[in-house]
């Protein structure tokens, strides 16, 4: 990460350095980046104001979209902004290799959220429509089912990390048994997913496992269906070849666990460093849907969202985007706007507008899961550990932050050790 970033365009137009210029931009990845990525958010706005130029894994040029209008706008507009990247200049132009590990994060694939229009309303009514269909067949009891599995492992211990023993897997196990999955192939899953999102040189080969699984489960499911999310895509009217299959199956999976488990560990750590909050859940005085609206204007679980991608030349927050730029969209920068959200501390209860599940067509339509894993997870907890607590002061708890998403590493907590259930 560089201290001094410009805002001149090269010689070729359209973001700094889009064509291989000496620009010195911003790098959203890399250790520096890990460690203060609302600093750095803090500071590009403070330089360049509601768009800043930064480079992605590979110094590949984008445009960061801090400004919560202007994220709105991109999101609402279609027609300016698509999500199709194969009018991504940069990828057609071969600065973009097909190795990359932005790929699995931004390049084109046979699904909803990779199309817009007409092809996008068939694939994302499929999507939908069997998100639906499983999401009313007790998903609460198996997050109860599996949320008691994984206390039962720490629960005469007196101790646990919440994140690594409890929220980094609870989302997969449930998606296991909502997608037909064995619940054995939920852990590996769930790592692969997290190393997905984190990039790197392996962010490939984990890309490449997930849908090898997946491909084995739709071509099971084509012989032995049954009441699961898979079965659904299957069978559904809007007739969805194989590839259309496997790839609504990654992006679920993907888009539900990794998202999930971030605000599940969110939710966990404002709780457990809020006295109030958990006397409030603990008295029922307090709803967990309270929590996880806060947590959502605060810390969403995806801290930026790839793409959209400049069908013309247009001018956005005073920066000249130039057609085919890559723009990534600041959930937790827009969230944070002093241009919406100009004193600190004022209470946001019951505003649902914040960025945190997208907008526009590509909303995220599986929300009413989400929800229903963390109000489960978080009462499970409670009921079962009595004298839940921080087990470290608060300000020693750390996060580490990607290009997409900042992660806590850990939640230590302390409790009335319990027997298992029965």
């Amino acid at each position: 990460m560089t201290d001094q970033p410009t805002n001149s365009p090269d010689a070729s137009g359209g973001c700094p350095v889009a064509h291989g210029g000496d620009g010195d931009l911003t790098r959203l990845y890399g250790p520096q980046a890990a460690l203060d990525p609302l600093g750095i958010y803090a500071r590009l706005r403070k330089e360049h104001g509601a768009v800043a130029p930064v480079l992605l894994e590979g110094d590949i040029p984008a445009w960061l979209v801090l400004g919560y209008r202007e994220c709105r706008w991109v999101l609402d507009t279609p027609r300016q902004f698509s999500r199709d990247s194969r009018i991504w200049r940069d990828w057609k132009e071969g600065r973009v290799e097909a190795t990359s590990p932005l790929i699995p994060m931004l390049g084109w694939r046979p699904d909803c959220v990779s199309q817009d229009g007409a092809p996008h309303r068939r694939l994302r009514g499929a999507v939908t429509d069997s998100l639906q269909t499983v999401a009313g067949r007790g998903i609460r009891r198996h997050v109860e089912h599996f949320a008691n599995k994984q206390i039962d492992a720490f629960a005469d211990a007196g101790s646990a990390d919440l994140v690594g023993d409890y929220a980094e897997f609870l989302p997969m196990l449930v998606l296991t048994r909502l997608f037909g999955l064995p619940a054995a192939e939920g852990r590996n899953l769930a790592v692969s997913c997290a190393q997905l999102m984190k990039g790197g040189e392996d962010a490939l080969a984990h890309n490449d496992r997930i849908m090898q699984i997946l491909a084995d489960l739709a071509a099971r499911k084509r012989d032995e269906p049954g009441a699961d999310f898979t079965t659904g895509l299957l069978g559904h009217d809007a007739g969805l070849d194989e590839d259309e299959i496997h790839n609504h199956l990654r992006l679920v999976l993907i888009t539900a666990h990794t998202t999930t488990s971030n605000l599940l560990a969110r939710v966990l750590q404002l709780i457990l460093t809020d006295a109030s909050r958990l006397a409030g859940l603990v008295s029922g005085q307090l709803q967990v849907s309270t929590v996880v609206e806060e947590v959502m204007w605060n810390t969403p679980p995806l801290a930026v969202l790839p793409g959209r991608f400049a069908t013309n030349d247009l001018e956005l927050g005073g920066q000249h985007v130039k057609e085919g730029d890559l723009l990534v969209l600041g959930l937790t920068a827009g969230n944070l706007d002093p241009e919406i959200r100009p004193e600190a501390g004022i209470s946001l209860q019951g505003n649902q507008s914040h960025l945190a599940f997208s907008g526009g067509a590509h909303e995220c339509p599986g929300q009413n899961i989400g929800q229903a894993i963390i109000e489960v997870a978080v009462d499970r907890l409670l009921h079962r550990l009595p004298g839940l607590r921080l087990a470290v002061p608060a300000d020693e708890l750390t996060s580490t932050a990607s290009t997409w998403e900042a992660r806590l590493d850990a939640l230590p907590v302390e409790f009335t050790a319990q027997a298992a259930t029965v």
